[in-house]
């Protein structure tokens, strides 16, 4: 198990954050420090064909140790942290054994991390639980798949007698921003699957996501001294908040479950002359998902006929599709998933996922790529943890599809 921390923490101290504003891919520079640590740890531990690319997409071959044909399969995760929380200087806290209690993060700003709030802690109670301090971050999301799927192959490297065939693996950049899969070569990665180590407690199997888009809405008003302003002055940030009262009030995250979509604003920023809105547009259904679209287009329209032409400016684009598409005529796959979860005494937990993954993108490229649990709580904050029992039973759930791949 030591071992197991000792990986992750060397990768969760690295910083990875991502950036939407930059055009470049990778999108930050200092995504590179981990992706050519992963190229390192590759060859030292004896992988195959390994490679990185100018975009740093990192891939590698396990290779087959049967001699009948079995179908190439992959693992895939993703190295770059969400922008929406720092991800620097991250301080990885160790609780052994935990207690059931809270757990104090960090005792000068009074951070604490309680079941009384996340419930799932008692989940846990006795196990080793990895924290942050508190101030950042953890970067479970997805430095615990990644760890998991380094852990996996190391694994079958070093213990030879278990079958499977042959293995591609790969990391990416850029996820957390939507881009991850969008210069992965899936003709080079060459699997006939794959499965994304990127869901979050234990049991988790998900081969369904919400379909994407994100839209940003630019409001313009005009400044005049408001002395002098009747008649003349346009308040954008009026007219925005106008926009904002016309989206479904019980549409938005915190009240949604399940299949339900939702609008979420999550940037604003305005002054008299100019009010800029970014939200984003989530849907399991495909119909439905145009339909929010619709609706955002609708409103435009009315705001402009109320408050002149070109007053509000829409900009609407799609990030990814449901996967559910392109698995369902492949179900064995998810059945491959199941199988092994069971098979080491886990309960498949088989939901829809309320957000993407690589996966989704990658479906849709041609590779069939469902969603597997990597072990953390409580993503893109401080509040972030993982169980290092999860980050196990993740690493024996790939050797276990890896064998029963090898007997299919």
């Amino acid at each position: 198990m030591q071992h197991i921390i000792d990986r992750f923490i060397s990768y969760v101290t690295i910083d990875t954050e991502s950036d939407p504003n930059s055009d470049t891919c990778p999108s930050t520079e200092k995504q590179w420090d981990l992706a050519n640590k992963l190229v390192a740890e590759l060859k030292e531990m004896g992988m195959q064909d390994v490679s990185i690319d100018e975009h740093a997409y990192v891939m590698a071959t396990l290779p087959s140790n049967v001699e009948h044909e079995v179908p190439t399969i992959g693992f895939i995760a993703h190295f770059d942290t969400t922008p929406d929380f720092t991800g620097a200087n991250v301080k990885p806290q160790i609780v052994p054994n935990y207690d059931g209690g809270d757990i104090i993060l960090n005792k000068e700003e009074n951070i604490v991390l309680s079941p009384n709030y996340f419930e799932d802690l008692l989940l846990y109670k006795g196990q080793t639980l990895i924290t942050t301090d508190g101030t950042t971050l953890l970067g479970a999301d997805d430095k615990a798949g990644v760890t998991e799927i380094m852990c996996a192959m190391e694994y079958l490297i070093n213990n030879p007698e278990i079958k499977h065939g042959k293995i591609r693996v790969g990391f990416t950049p850029d996820e957390e921003i939507g881009r991850g899969a969008h210069k992965f070569d899936v003709a080079k990665f060459g699997a006939d699957w794959a499965y994304t180590m990127d869901g979050s407690q234990v049991g988790e199997l998900e081969y369904e996501n919400f379909n994407a888009a994100g839209a940003k809405i630019k409001v313009n008003g005009k400044i005049v001294h408001p002395g002098y302003a009747k008649g003349k002055l346009i308040n954008s940030m009026l007219i925005a908040n106008e926009f904002i009262a016309a989206l479904p009030k019980q549409e938005v995250p915190e009240r949604t479950s399940g299949y339900e979509g939702f609008f979420h604003l999550y940037a604003i920023e305005g002054k008299v002359e100019e009010t800029n809105l970014q939200l984003i547009i989530r849907d399991h259904d495909k119909q439905k998902f145009q339909d929010r679209k619709a609706l955002l287009e609708k409103i435009t329209a009315e705001l402009n006929t109320k408050h002149g032409a070109g007053t509000v400016e829409l900009e609407i684009k799609d990030q990814y599709f449901n996967m559910k598409e392109k698995v369902t005529p492949v179900m064995h796959i998810v059945d491959i998933a199941e199988e092994a979860m069971k098979n080491l005494g886990i309960t498949p937990l088989i939901k829809p996922i309320r957000g993407g993954t690589d996966g989704s993108q990658l479906s849709y490229m041609g590779l069939p790529c469902p969603n597997i649990f990597a072990g953390g709580h409580n993503f893109h904050g401080r509040y972030e943890y993982v169980p290092v029992e999860s980050i196990k039973k993740a690493i024996d759930v790939i050797v276990e599809i890896a064998q029963i791949t090898a007997q299919k």
